[in-house]
């Protein structure tokens, strides 16, 4: 049976660097950083007083009061973002029988600024303080449920929660989902808004975060020599996922197409990746192949790129191994460098990321990288985003646990 194409039609996004697609894409193609001191809570006592929240948004600007309370942050990320991918898809309830359009969205946490804020409620106020929200504000599936709510959206519906994997699989698992037949259309992508104390404490403890709170944007440095952790991001992104044929006949534009995809697990450690990135590499054997493109065909890698000594020594390392002498060629980035890393949200930030690549022939740099580090010797597109022609891209997640996820988007090409 001839494998169902899947393209994309529909793009939305929430940064550090920008609330919106085009704001989003404007400010990585200019290398604009969105990290800064932390001020969503007061972080005076915290070693890490810096993160990439959003700045200016205001749930106010889009639900009313009442609505909000409902609903924790990441889910109104989620909403908003899908409101904006659906507006640039032109999918109407005309166009599309609601039985065959289908949401997963992928999330790291879910509604943890609603578990923190509900227990200490808890333990100061006892039982009757704590509101009969918390639970469907609180629980992870909730912003997939609310968005299909929204919309009438009664095809498949699910989480992923694969840590910081958990966007790039919704997308991959999205795409299956139409490519198996059990869905026309699939609303996906992934949404985090996890900047909190007990979040920051967290990471901090295990060494895992920058500690540069005298330069919040030279903190997140990806694949530089002097790099000394991640940087704590927040944001969404959705994208608008369509069987070929159904986008065709209505006239969507096409933005690009998803076409390939590739899981695996580390099995190795809960925390550090695989020695030599196996794992990795087979992923991303796995979704070239289910692209059915050679490897000489990929342009571009948005890099997992945490800006840990681990991650990024052995994203290279396996990237090597894979692509041998066309590593030479292939450009790698990691935009984490700009909104520093949005755990279960960042891939679906870096999807969106690559297809406004290929729509635009830029590819996005690699910011604060001065130092090279003789374990990392590709390039990394430093600090200055590179007008190229770009037809193939690779986007990397990797989480805890051993999570490997990686897809593979191209130019779109009717043939």
């Amino acid at each position: 049976m001839k494998k169902r194409r899947v393209v994309i039609t529909g793009l939305g996004a929430l940064a550090p660097n920008g609330n919106s697609l085009s704001k989003y894409w404007d400010a990585l193609s200019a290398g604009q950083s969105g990290i800064g001191p932390i001020t969503c809570f007061d972080a005076e006592n915290l070693s890490v007083q810096i993160a990439g929240e959003l700045s200016g948004f205001n749930p106010e600007d889009y639900f009313d009061k009442k609505e909000i309370r409902k609903m924790d942050p990441f889910t109104i990320y989620t909403l908003v973002t899908a409101k904006e991918a659906l507006l640039q898809s032109g999918l109407n309830k005309s166009d599309i029988d609601l039985e065959r359009v289908g949401v997963i969205m992928g999330t790291g946490v879910g509604g943890i600024q609603t578990l923190e804020d509900q227990n200490s409620i808890y333990s100061k106020r006892g039982q009757r303080r704590v509101s009969p929200f918390f639970v469907p504000r609180m629980i992870a599936n909730i912003a997939a449920g609310n968005l299909a709510i929204n919309y009438g959206f009664q095809g498949p519906n699910h989480t992923v929660i694969s840590a910081c994997a958990s966007g790039t699989d919704a997308i991959g698992c999205a795409a299956r989902t139409i490519q198996y037949g059990d869905a026309e259309v699939m609303v996906t992508g992934g949404a985090e808004a996890s900047i909190t104390g007990l979040t920051i404490s967290g990471f901090a403890n295990m060494k895992a975060l920058s500690n540069r709170n005298d330069d919040p944007e030279a903190a997140s440095r990806p694949f530089d020599a002097d790099r000394d952790g991640f940087v704590l991001g927040e944001g969404a992104a959705s994208i608008i996922l369509e069987e070929a044929t159904h986008a065709k006949a209505r006239g969507a534009i096409i933005l690009g197409e998803l076409a390939g995809y590739g899981s695996t697990d580390d099995a190795y450690h809960i925390t550090q990746p695989s020695q030599g990135g196996v794992g990795a590499i087979l992923a991303m054997k796995n979704a070239i192949i289910d692209a059915g493109l050679n490897l000489e065909d990929v342009d571009y890698i948005n890099a997992h790129g945490t800006s840990t000594p681990f991650n990024d020594k052995t994203e290279s390392s396996a990237i090597m191994t894979l692509f041998g002498d066309h590593a030479n060629k292939l450009k790698v980035s990691s935009t984490k460098s700009m909104i520093g890393h949005a755990l279960g949200a960042s891939g679906a930030l870096e999807a969106a990321a690559c297809v406004q690549a290929i729509q635009h022939n830029i590819l996005p740099p690699t910011i604060n990288y001065t130092t090279p580090d003789p374990e990392c010797p590709l390039d990394y597109i430093p600090n200055k985003a590179l007008s190229k022609n770009v037809n193939v891209t690779m986007s990397n997640s990797f989480g805890f646990g051993g999570h490997n996820s990686v897809i593979v988007i191209k130019r779109w090409n009717k043939v």
